[in-house]
């Protein structure tokens, strides 16, 4: 096989042949180059041959399903997953989530869904890519790549639920979060663990946490990210 070196490169891994040709042949009518495999083995072959954009993989398959797959590829890659999942089947989906995947969509599905859901994790990678490997917050600096933050010659390690929250709101500076919103983000259960997080955050990143000027809170709203 070929691969143009413009196109972002899709590998698609589904049991069911109807489906897997169906998003196939639509992700290559849009411009993507694509690769099927039909299990995780032959999943795993491609991903030895070649350098993938973006998995979609379905959960349920003989053999080793897409969770125990999603779950190995992140003991070393943080490659995009999205993935198929049934459509009654909430636990999965939370499942998927906790593994590291990075979206989901129930079958049956509209493959423009699935197109839109692709492009948008592929603009945020391409974005995250794009910011600058130092974030100012006044005097206080992020450091995304490196997992830490300098405020007041003091250095404090941010953990992978920070760092997602915190690369979020800078994709989207000025944009309100709302609490429903960040407890979805970083899958956390109950609305105190987003106080909790929150505060964290401001202790690590203002000048004076009780009196934020950069992670401030909308009132009724939820919060909202400014930067230098």
């Amino acid at each position: 096989m070929s691969i143009e070196k413009n196109k972002k490169h899709i590998l698609v891994v589904d049991d069911d042949e109807k489906i897997k040709e169906l998003v196939k042949t639509y992700l290559i009518e849009n411009g993507f180059t694509v690769t099927s495999a039909e299990n995780a083995e032959e999943a795993k072959n491609r991903m030895d041959l070649f350098k993938f954009d973006l998995i979609v993989l379905d959960i349920m398959m003989p053999g080793q399903d897409g969770l125990e797959l999603t779950k190995e590829i992140r003991k070393d890659s943080q490659q995009p997953i999205i993935l198929l999942t049934a459509k009654g089947d909430p636990s999965d989906r939370i499942k998927g989530l906790e593994l590291g995947a990075d979206d989901y969509l129930p079958k049956p599905f509209e493959p423009k869904e699935l197109l839109l859901r692709i492009k948008n994790i592929l603009s945020k990678i391409k974005k995250l890519r794009d910011i600058n490997e130092v974030i100012n917050f006044g005097d206080t600096k992020l450091y995304i790549k490196k997992m830490i933050i300098k405020n007041n010659n003091k250095i404090y390690k941010i953990n992978s639920s920070e760092r997602k929250l915190l690369e979020n709101m800078i994709l989207s500076v000025g944009k309100v979060f709302q609490r429903n919103d960040i407890l979805n983000l970083i899958n956390l259960k109950k609305e105190r663990a987003v106080d909790v997080i929150i505060t964290r955050l401001r202790q690590k990143i203002e000048p004076d946490p009780k009196n934020p000027i950069y992670l401030q809170t909308v009132r009724g709203n939820g919060y909202v990210l400014w930067s230098d």
